[in-house]
């Protein structure tokens, strides 16, 4: 077995200089890409041994410089195995396995200026990941991209789930809808990730992982002769002297790895861990400061919070009350912001710093504190970060970036390894999408870039049909601040905008988000009042926020997702359905040995009616047991189980 093993890892295999072919397999054979380097840059992706991408090329064009990606010769061509485990910060596994194939290949153009780059492929049993670096050997000049024609060719006209981000100017806050390839238009700005339904055994989701000095990359229309293609489609720097420049760079350079996700169902997406993966270790040498929990919110959305001191202890008695580590000061915490003469270390008039984090500290809790981008732009944020490292404030919720240009990507960079300098942890939004930074960088515990709960303040968007397509899109990039725990739920006849904000869907369903979706820092939508006394309170006082396993038991995009997760002996379980009701069976063998008590929260059987309606059940159950749910539209299940000592 190992002889075979190891043949199947040396798989690359050169047909001459003039066409070169090669082909790299993924450790256990499941994934493969072949590359074929002549007169273009030639990828194909197989999963299965079934076609995925075709005929996809790569290609990079510059402003004063001639394209580079045409009339290469190979080099040389390079392979190793990497095969490693790894211990996560932000754990939803306590160990993550790292393990592919890859294949370097450099080229050299065939005529002047003769630019070098390699082409870099990782090969992973669940995806293709690629990357190119531009090594030389001209580091004097300053290179201005004006377009990365990356191309992602798929065989036929699928079904995708797709986001128009409408603008590179955004806060990517958007609906996922399902479309076919051939739907996407040019007007269309589409985020990643993007989900496609390959075949009933193939998921395919193209996103990317570690942007670093470099543009965010969207999609658009390839208009490919031989199928059904997207392309690399980049955001332009920030200023019009820039003429739609997209990357200015000199040798040596990196571009982020473009992924392809792939897996047999669409709960394998959710389970990978490929875009941790293609980012470096942790770069801070003792992370046990950074601890991420569930916070408490005094915020605009549940209500007409004031900003004052006695609003403050209010949400800080919640937190205590519910065993919360955290409580989020909002905005106005240091008056009007986004203007000259904000000042991000010095609070309002109307609140006293020093007695709120005293009562916190009284009360075992500390505080997170949110500062709107430009004040951050404009101030001395080292010193900044040092008058909240001696408040002892536990992290800052930066907000309103709404932008993933070049260097809006090098601003988030700066910020986050500040930020770690003085002990605090980053929670961003308005934000782009995650790219796997905070494998490196932990203290980035979340961010936004999902449209979450607040917009049940004003719209209709928030459906049952987009918060089960959200696991399968947005998340697969990486944890998402949708901010749960809507206690005022509402069927649709019922629902209605205002203030305090309500929730579609039922409380069954708003607990079960705090296990299916994934974000260290957890922040709770909901004001105290509307908590007192209410059925599911004891569950969110149970559930955690970081993972010692985790498992996709069930699913279909924007229909319905049942996850189960695992935090030392204790397992979570988190089912949510659309808009139709649902009855699911899943089966406990994934429980350790003896008895366990499930303690469950499901839609009651009025939920149709009234969506706050709850019950909460127990029962003893063991290893194969099977436990059927049942879910009204727009409904959720929400339970954990607990070894019988």
């Amino acid at each position: 077995m190992k002889r075979i093993y190891l043949s199947a890892i040396l798989l690359v295999i050169g047909f001459g200089f003039a066409n070169a072919q090669y082909s790299v397999v993924s450790p256990h054979s499941l994934a493969e890409a072949k590359i074929e380097v002549g007169k273009q840059i030639i990828y194909s992706v197989y999963f299965n041994g079934k076609p995925v991408l075709t005929n996809s090329t790569i290609r990079f064009e510059f402003n004063q410089a001639p394209p580079l990606g045409d009339d290469m010769l190979v080099l040389k061509t390079t392979s190793k195995e990497i095969n490693e485990t790894w211990t996560p910060v932000l754990k939803r596994k306590s160990t993550i396995l790292n393990n592919c194939n890859e294949l370097t290949i450099q080229l050299q153009e065939k005529k002047f200026p003769r630019r070098l780059i390699n082409l870099v492929f990782r090969v992973f049993d669940d995806g293709v990941a690629f990357r190119t670096e531009f090594v030389g050997p001209d580091n004097r000049h300053e290179y201005v991209m004006t377009d990365e024609l990356t191309t992602f060719n798929f065989i036929a006209d699928h079904d995708c789930w797709a986001t128009n981000d409408g603008s590179f100017r955004s806060s990517q806050e958007n609906e996922y809808f399902k479309r076919r390839l051939s739907d996407l238009t040019d007007q269309m700005v589409i985020g990643l990730p993007m989900t496609v339904k390959v075949a009933d055994d193939c998921y395919a989701a193209i996103t990317e992982a570690e942007i670093t000095d470099y543009a965010g990359m969207y999609l658009k229309p390839g208009h490919s002769k031989s199928g059904f293609a997207v392309r690399s489609h980049l955001s332009p720097l920030p200023k019009e002297s820039d003429n739609g420049s997209k990357v200015k760079f000199t040798f040596p350079h990196n571009t982020p790895w473009r992924v392809i996700m792939l897996g047999s169902t669409p709960g394998q997406l959710l389970e990978s861990e490929i875009i941790m993966n293609l980012n470096e270790p942790c770069a801070i040498a003792d992370p046990s400061w950074i601890k991420p929990g569930i916070s408490s919110w005094d915020h605009w959305w549940s209500g007409e919070v004031k900003m004052d001191n006695e609003t403050n202890k209010k949400y800080i008695d919640l937190a205590s009350e519910m065993g919360w580590p955290y409580q989020l000061i909002d905005w106005q915490w240091y008056g009007p912001f986004n203007t000259p003469e904000a000042n991000i270390t010095k609070p309002a008039v109307h609140i006293d710093m020093p007695v709120i984090l005293a009562y916190a500290k009284s009360k075992n809790v500390k505080c997170w504190v949110w500062i709107y981008s430009s004040d951050v732009t404009r101030s001395d944020w080292d010193k900044a970060c040092a008058v909240y490292e001696s408040w002892g404030i536990a992290g800052v919720k930066i907000d309103f970036m709404d932008s993933d240009d070049q260097e809006m990507v090098n601003w988030y960079r700066r910020v986050v390894t500040t930020a770690a300098a003085h002990h605090l942890m980053v929670d961003f939004h308005g934000a782009y999408k995650p790219d796997g930074f905070r494998r490196t960088y932990p203290n980035l515990v979340t961010r936004e870039g999902v449209m979450g709960n607040e917009y049940n303040k004003w719209s209709l968007r928030v459906t049952p049909e987009h918060m089960v397509t959200l696991p399968f899109t947005r998340m697969l990039a990486g944890p998402m601040d949708f901010t749960p725990g809507g206690f005022l739920n509402r069927t649709p006849e019922k629902f209605k905008n205002g203030s305090p904000a309500q929730v579609q869907g039922t409380r069954a369903l708003q607990l079960a988000q705090f296990v299916v979706y994934d974000s260290p820092f957890m922040v709770a939508c909901d004001a105290p009042e509307n908590y007192k006394e209410q059925t599911g309170v004891e569950f969110l006082k149970k559930v955690k926020t970081m993972w010692d396993d985790t498992k996709i038991l069930n699913g279909q995009i924007g229909e319905f997702i049942t996850s189960a997760r695992r935090s030392g002996n204790e397992w979570f379980i988190g089912s949510m359905t659309n808009s139709e009701s649902r009855i699911l069976e899943i089966k406990l063998d994934f429980l350790g040995e003896g008895k366990y008590r499930l303690v469950a929260f499901e839609d009651a059987p009025d939920a149709t009616i009234n969506a706050e309606n709850v019950l909460r059940t127990s029962k003893s159950v063991v290893k194969g047991d099977v436990v059927k749910i049942k879910m009204a539209p727009g409904g959720g299940y929400a339970a954990w189980l607990e070894p019988v000592k």
